[in-house]
Order: C-alpha cells, then structure tokens, then sequence
C-alpha cells in the first residue's frame, strides 16, 4: 500500500508553511504513524547536513527531527542557495550541480523533475504518510511554466494541498479568494481546502471571513489555527526571519553584535544564544555601527564569502571590528566569517566570481584558497576550553597558517580544527552548529559572563515541537487531514 502524501502551500511566503508542517509531523508521529517530510524544492542558505555527506533545507532537518527520523538529502531533492540578487548555487539530491541565473534556472527546471520524483517515490517508500511543503506562494502564475515547487509538483505526483493563509499580516481574504482567481483551474482543482494561520483574538469574529472565503473558492474551511508564542523558540530558515526585531535584554551579562551581510549563511547558529536569558544578541545592518559596548563580535557564515568581506568594508564594519578589538574586545569567525579573518582569499578557480585574490581583515594570520570538492560532514569534537560540542561543517576551501597551530578545536577523529590568534581574541573555526551543545556555550559564558548558567536549548526545542504538534491537533482536525490526503 503506498503511503498517503498531502501538500502544503501558501498565499505567500513566511505565511507559518514549514511550521505547520513541521507540527504535523510531530502530532501524527505520536498518533503512531511514519512521517517523511518533502520539500521539492527549496531556496535557502540555511541548510543542515546528511549523515550521507549531502544538503538539505534546514527546515526539513526541523520537520524531520519532529518526525524523530534521520534526515535524507531526500527530503528535499532541489535546494537553491542565492549567491547574489540574480543567481544561486544548485544542489540536487544532496550535491551541488552548478550555479544559475535566475532566467537560466526557469529552463532548467523540467529537467529536475525526474531527480523530484525520485526523491519523492523513496520517501513514500518509507512512510505511511509524507507531508509535502510548497515553495513561495501558489499564486505565483508568472513562474507556472516546468514548476517543480508548487502545483506542478502536485499534479505530477498526484498530491492534493492544502492552501494556507497568513492573517497576521493583514488581507488573508483577499490573499486566499485571490490565489482562486488568478490559478488555472485544473491547478486549483488540487486544493481540497484551506487554513488560516496565526489568528489573534476571539475565533468567532472571522467565522464570517472563514465562510466568505469557503463560498468564493469551494475550498473546505479546515481550520483557524491561532498565533502560537512558542513557536518563535524554533529555528527559523527563511531569511526574512532576520527582519524581526529582538527583544532587549537589559540585564544581559553578554552583549553579541552580529553583521547582517547580504549573503548571510546558517544564520541559525546563532539561535542557541539568542535564547539565553544571559546574552544579548543585536543583528546590525549596514548604515548602523556596532554597538560599542559589545563584549563579542560574530561574523556568521556566508554564501559568498568574498562579496560579503567587501560589503562589510562598504559598510564600515572592519573600522568598528577593529575599534572593538582595540577596547579588548573578542571576535569569533564562522565559515565564511573565519575565511575573512585570514591575510586573503584566493579564488584561482573563479568559484565566486572572476579568479584572483582578496585582502582579508588580517586578524588571524591565515590564507583560504577556494576550490576543491565541497565539505559536507557531522562533526564532533572538544574547543580548547574543554567543552565539548556537536555540529556540522559546510564550505568550500582550505584555511592554512601559522595561526592554525591554535587551533580552535580537537575534532574527534584527532584533526586539528579553526585558528586562534596569539593574544587568544580572534578566533576562526568551520563548525556550524557550535553553539546548539549546552557545554559550549556554558563556557562562553564563563568566559564573558561570570558563569551564568546554560539552558538546555536542545530540550526546549524538543519541548516547543511538542507544544507546536499539540497546537495544531488541537485546531486542526487531523482525521479529516489524512481523509483528504492522497
């Protein structure tokens, strides 16, 4: 018997998709069922690591640790992580494939079909159910032609969807009724109903819209799922995440300013810290100085690591770094962050752009050249402090100096790892993940703050995918959702 499959689009992007998805995995994983989730295809620089050595969206890695299954580059057969306004790098079923244009990559698409199927005939190979997330918005008409993310997914493998509507952004009626209007009718014959997402207030006050919409679409009205606070405790992939301001921390014990650049990569490993009650974590655009009563400065990972140094020159950032440093101050690079450490970059190969080489911010005494195959692999290992860690690394390139005889960290296959600079205040490593292990960042805090205490972020996060799985069961009728699924 093939496993039921259900699709989940939107009216838009950041409309809650990939935590709704990722809820249901929980809630009927604890009904006894096995869940896959499948993405076709995703476009993020967040992304997690296979035990087979490949790439996913991290938002599958969320929705399969919900499923309390490995995750498989199988999730999610298409990634595409932008490399600049016009053009991403191209992953399929795990491996990097090339880079496109945005134009070039509209063609491309009919013949990544077969990889999309693939992928999603092995996870219904595995599963009673697979619950399927959409990309974007279903009302994209204009990019219909060889879709692979939304309804041309759908009607290829015969998926049903759902459609879900974002009410706390404002017009959900007209967002939903809209989406009617505009598809092709054979597409909006594969909508079997819809949700609305993110209510706030008194449910009765929208059984009129809930109607309204029902009467204009024939969709069935499956459900007005309310906001969920604790939802915000969870990872968050897509990039318009960053747009959400943090709350203050006045009695924080450690202040971390963080540069927002325009290829801002894995942006999650920050997540751990930014749910410390100790630390404070403020995102700094370019126009705005770092705050200088910062006690650490991260430069997090990036898709293009050498456009982003020069956007961070453009912005005046390496002036504030180095004022920083002056006031004795710490930095911690992160992938693309410990690459701008170094001397320079060397791109012989063209892999950013045209080859050549790059000044780095000379902080670490350390040169990259970029090349090679791509590292993808789970890592564990110790930092010098002792305190053990578990993560992954993702890059591009080699980092060599006399700074890498400090290194950042024993890895557990006796590897050496990172640079550390001699007065011990730079410091570089390619782990991603760093600060997910409460020993981690137990001893950051000892180091900057006296000592407070780590909480258990892997257990809150556990907690909030049990709390999301028991929210929607509870607004959503989950046998109605299976009846429906195909």
């Amino acid at each position: 018997m093939q496993a039921r499959s259900l699709m989940f689009q939107g009216t838009g992007s950041d409309v809650g998709k990939s935590l709704l998805v990722a809820g249901l995995a929980r809630a009927f994983t604890q009904r006894g069922l096995r869940v896959r989730p499948f993405k076709p295809q995703n476009m993020s620089n967040n992304a997690a690591v296979t035990a087979d050595g490949g790439e996913i969206g991290r938002a599958q890695a969320l929705q399969a640790r919900a499923a309390g299954v490995p995750l498989s580059v199988h999730m999610n057969p298409v990634l595409l992580k932008p490399q600049s306004m016009i053009g991403a790098q191209i992953v399929v079923q795990g491996r990097v494939q090339g880079s496109a244009k945005a134009a070039e990559y509209q063609r491309m698409k009919a013949g990544l079909m077969p990889a999309v199927l693939d992928s999603f005939s092995r996870m219904r190979g595995e599963a009673d159910l697979v619950l399927v997330e959409g990309a974007g918005s279903a009302s994209e008409v204009n990019l219909r032609a060889n879709d692979i993310a939304n309804m041309g997914f759908s009607r290829a493998a015969n998926v049903p969807v759902i459609l879900i509507g974002d009410i706390d952004r404002g017009g959900v009626i007209a967002s939903l009724v809209g989406t009617k209007a505009v598809l092709d009718p054979a597409d909006a014959a594969m909508i079997r109903g819809f949700v609305v997402n993110k209510f706030r207030g008194d449910p009765a006050l929208f059984a009129d819209g809930m109607a309204l919409i029902a009467d204009r679409t024939g969709w069935a009205p499956l459900g007005l799922l309310p906001f969920l606070p604790e939802a915000a405790q969870l990872p968050a992939e897509d990039a318009l995440a960053l747009d959400h301001v943090l709350p203050r921390k006045p009695g924080a014990r450690l202040r971390i300013a963080v540069p927002v650049l325009p290829r801002i990569a894995n942006f999650d490993d920050l997540d751990p810290l930014i749910a410390e009650p100790a630390v404070e974590v403020i995102r700094v655009r370019p126009g705005t100085a770092l705050p200088g009563d910062a006690d650490l400065v991260i430069l997090p990972g990036s898709k293009a690591t050498i456009a982003d140094l020069a956007a961070l020159r453009e912005a005046g950032f390496d002036i504030d770094i180095a004022a920083h440093l002056r006031r004795g101050g710490a930095v911690l690079g992160l992938c693309g962050g410990y690459q701008m450490l170094g001397r320079e970059i060397v791109d012989p190969d063209g892999v950013e752009g045209p080859p050549g080489t790059v000044p780095g911010l000379r902080l670490l005494d350390i040169t990259t050249v970029l090349g090679g195959a791509k590292r993808l692999e789970p890592v564990t290992g110790t930092t010098a402090d002792g305190a053990g860690f578990s993560g992954y690394e993702m890059h591009i390139g080699r980092s060599e100096g006399p700074d890498r005889a400090r290194p950042f960290a024993q890895l557990a296959d006796g590897s050496a790892e990172g640079a550390v600079s001699a007065d011990g205040r730079v410091l570089g490593t390619y782990v991603h993940g760093l600060f997910s292990a409460e020993a981690q960042r137990g001893a950051w805090l000892a180091r900057f703050a006296a000592g407070a205490p780590a909480l258990d972020y892997e257990a809150r996060v556990e907690a909030a995918l049990d709390r999301l799985g028991a929210h929607v069961a509870a607004h959503l009728d989950l046998d109605r959702l299976l009846s429906l699924a195909g």
